[in-house]
């Protein structure tokens, strides 16, 4: 099998190849629908690979998991907004009682993404990776999941940019 993934010198330590085709394998399988199963963002960015000399390079395979992580992602939400329309998904209330982050931290946060992308004022992957929210409960805040799922992309996007 071939692989995208260039190898660092034999001398040196990359991430194991046969794991890292195997993974990226099953997940085209599961994105693609060959196989009944799910894989997360969270999934992806815990996967962890051996090291061995003269693996594959570990930045190219770093950027790699951030694409599918991206890819998963925007699928995750796609589905979501089919289902339940686009002003559900960006008005998610947490169920009673749940944990739920501050609307108005959200928005703020938000706000500056429109600003960015609309007069270019500054904004990096890593302030928004950053970001902190105030708690919220239940219907008093926006349900963690699709404003995580929206960052995550929004990050995604910007480094593409950047």
């Amino acid at each position: 099998m071939s692989s995208l993934f260039t190898t660092v010198g034999k001398t040196r330590n990359g991430y194991d190849p046969e794991e890292v085709d195997d993974f990226f394998e099953h997940a085209r399988d599961v994105y693609e629908g060959r196989v009944p199963e799910r894989l997360t963002s969270t999934e992806i960015q815990a996967s962890v690979f051996d090291l061995v000399r003269g693996g594959y390079d570990t930045h190219e395979v770093d950027a790699a998991l951030d694409r599918l992580e991206g890819a998963f992602i925007a699928r995750q939400r796609a589905e979501y907004v089919a289902a339940h329309g686009q002003q559900a998904w960006m008005n998610a209330l947490a169920e009673r009682g749940k944990p739920a982050y501050d609307v108005d931290d959200v928005d703020d946060l938000c706000d500056r993404l429109v600003a960015y992308f609309d007069r270019q004022v500054p904004i990096t992957a890593a302030e928004i990776r950053s970001a902190t929210f105030g708690r919220a409960r239940g219907r008093d805040g926006y349900a963690e999941g699709p404003v995580d799922a929206f960052f995550a992309r929004a990050i995604e996007v910007l480094l593409g940019v950047e």
